[in-house]
């Protein structure tokens, strides 16, 4: 790409092999907003019954209060991280950041349960610029393969972080003050980003890219909202007609968009993307991972406070040595994944994610917070390098002009992985739990006490405080021990989910090398390049050997 200057600031790719201390400290400033993004997915959560009290919400309202955010972050990602190819990566995150602020002020000061719907919907938008636009900025930023690498493993870090210190920096806001101030903590990060973002982050933006098909947006948005929402739906009420006509108009509308990508001169996603094995395989291995990571957790979660008995308190502090495992294992990936071919890594990172999911199936009753806390290290460890590579390979095989789209594209298919790991591993767990606490439930139940109990652990758990002691350590005693059978069956089916997963990696990319000074390279090849390079390395190692 050419370089040219726009309004004072340079655009383009064409920046020193190495990021010097202005790039560094402009990825402390993007690491920032990713914290933000992660915090508003879990902030609000402690919020709720302040909100119930004082906006007076209905059931309904008060779910579109805590998902909409998330499924608006979802269903805007693509299109997103496409404008910001077009009108330029830093003025789109820019833009975004002004836009999140006031949202967040208008959530703050919201004066009914519609009003606050309006304005998460409106931080939704603002916020799905944010993932895309700071990862395609640190493929610009950072040239040099291994400072790209850790860069992404402290991008990586920060939405890890996020999510960590939400719900902690919301509860201390919500000691001292009112539910509204959860939001306010938007405000002085996204004014830092807005004094420091046009001083030390480049413009970067796409030259002859076309004008943004609108069509093709609105049909994005609505084929991923319907899924993930309707695999939400399947989730909280079972499987019904319902959520599954809502997932099937959500694939149908899904088709109908890839159909019209073909036919544009300049698509929303650009499908050749595709015919690149690194880029297509990379995407799914990121996908299958976090399901595998999203979907385990939903169970572990839930044994700390139901099965073992902890507080949501001490259940937190038990689950922080595998965030930590994550960030620990997130910005050690970039000292090696460089030497090693991506095809060994991601087998060899899967596999011993997929052993560490054995040791879930080992748990038994309420005696098993020593394995659970090692297995969960264990996975954090083996599936953060997976996500630092894949994101790398994902990105990093598109052209420069299209990484924004790239970007986007990578995000969604963490977002829809986590919702399908949810959905699938949750209705197998809660389809199991049924079967075996219905075929073992303590007679002398009452009818309704019963149901409640065969719907969840949790409702279980309520029943059996109000039933005599010993017909409520009965009923205790099989509903968690079904649920374990579910926990079982859900790590037996992740981990078979990662040894697939390795197999495929192993397979497909194979002839990838290892970006690595020795090799004298600065970047795998991208684009088409990648897609004619892989299969001339295969039949160069195939010529060595014969």
């Amino acid at each position: 790409m050419t370089i040219t200057k726009e309004k004072g600031n340079l655009t383009g790719t064409d920046l020193p092999a190495r990021a010097g201390r202005r790039e560094w400290v402009g990825l402390a400033v993007l690491a920032l907003a990713c914290v933000l993004y992660a915090m508003d997915l879990t902030v609000l959560h402690l919020a709720v019954p302040s909100i119930s009290e004082d906006l007076e919400p209905t059931s309904a309202q008060l779910l579109w209060i805590v998902d909409i955010y998330g499924f608006l972050v979802a269903g805007s990602l693509i299109t997103m991280g496409t404008l910001g190819d077009r009108i330029g990566r830093r003025r789109l995150l820019l833009t975004g950041a002004t836009a999140f602020g006031l949202a967040s002020l208008l959530a703050a000061f919201s004066t009914s349960a519609t009003m606050l719907i309006v304005s998460r919907a409106l931080m939704g938008i603002a916020g799905a610029t944010l993932a895309p636009s700071t990862l395609s900025l640190i493929f610009n930023m950072f040239r040099d393969p291994r400072q790209r690498s850790a860069a992404i493993g402290m991008w990586i870090t920060s939405f890890s972080v996020g999510g960590a210190i939400g719900p902690l920096l919301g509860g201390l806001m919500l000691e001292y003050f009112w539910w509204g101030s959860v939001f306010l903590l938007a405000l002085p990060v996204m004014a830092l980003l807005l004094l420091l973002g046009p001083r030390l982050l480049p413009e970067f933006r796409d030259p002859d890219a076309g004008r943004l098909d609108l069509p093709s947006a609105a049909m994005s948005l609505t084929a991923i909202l319907a899924v993930i929402f309707g695999l939400k739906e399947t989730v909280q009420n079972g499987f019904g007609l319902l959520p599954a006509a809502i997932i099937l108009m959500g694939l149908a509308t899904g088709l109908l968009f890839l159909r019209r990508q073909a036919s544009l001169a300049d698509p929303l996603i650009d499908l050749r993307l595709f015919r690149t094995p690194t880029f297509s395989v990379s995407l799914l291995t990121n996908v299958l991972s976090v399901f595998i990571s999203v979907g385990y957790f939903l169970f572990v979660a839930q044994y700390l406070q139901l099965v073992i008995g902890l507080s949501p308190l001490h259940a937190g502090l038990w689950s922080l040595p595998s965030s930590v495992g994550f960030i620990v294992g997130s910005n050690l990936a970039p000292s090696f994944v460089h030497r090693v071919r991506p095809a060994f890594v991601l087998s060899a990172a899967l596999t011993l994610a997929a052993l560490a999911l054995g040791m879930l199936t080992q748990v038994s009753g309420a005696n098993g917070l020593t394995i659970v806390v090692a297995a969960s290290v264990a996975i954090s460890l083996a599936l953060s390098p997976v996500f630092t590579l894949t994101t790398e390979l994902i990105v990093g095989s598109a052209p420069p002009e299209k990484a924004g789209a790239a970007s986007g594209i990578s995000e969604t298919g963490a977002e829809l992985g986590g919702a399908l790991g949810i959905a699938i591993l949750g209705s197998i767990g809660t389809a199991l739990y049924r079967s075996v606490v219905a075929s073992a439930i303590p007679a002398g139940i009452p009818g309704e006490s019963a149901k409640a109990a065969l719907d969840t652990l949790g409702g279980a758990v309520v029943v059996a405080k109000h039933l005599p002691n010993p017909l409520g350590l009965a009923l205790l005693d099989v509903a968690r021990q079904a649920f374990v059978q579910g926990l079982h069956l859900a790590a037996a089916i992740s981990a078979s989910v990662a040894i697939v997963t390795a197999l495929i990696a192993l397979v497909v990319l194979r002839c990838v090398p290892a970006t690595s000074q020795e090799e004298g390279t600065t970047s795998r090849p991208q684009g088409e390049a990648a897609q004619v390079a892989i299969p001339k390395l295969c039949e160069k190692e195939a010529g060595n050997a014969a």
